[in-house]
């Protein structure tokens, strides 16, 4: 089932696209990184990874400067992590960040 993403640009009403995503794993006392992936058209990155090897908390971070540079809007946060806990690996973890200029929003979907 894995953990997969998507970005919905609420300022414009529209997907992300273009946009660098990176999924890390808290491990010994560091973050290791698992995967990585840019968003489609959809601003999906589905899925980041298909097999979560083991319970524990993984970080997504989203590199979101360089998106709102390409449409030549100003921003507020360079980059937005989001740090949560997988308890059942066999279950799917989706993770969609709701994002604009100044703000953002987060949730577990389905």
């Amino acid at each position: 089932m894995g953990i997969s993403t998507h970005i919905l640009d609420t300022s414009r009403g529209r997907p992300a696209e273009g946009v660098t995503v990176k999924l890390s794993v808290w491990q010994d006392g560091n973050w290791a990184e698992l995967a990585r992936g840019v968003t489609n058209p959809d601003g999906r990155v589905k899925p980041l990874l298909e097999t979560i090897p083991a319970a524990g908390v993984y970080r997504l971070s989203f590199e979101v400067a360089p998106y709102f540079t390409r449409l030549g809007i100003d921003s507020f946060y360079p980059a937005v992590s989001v740090e949560f806990r997988v308890n059942v690996p066999s279950e799917h973890y989706h993770v969609p960040l709701l994002l604009n200029p100044f703000g953002y929003s987060t949730y577990r979907g389905s």
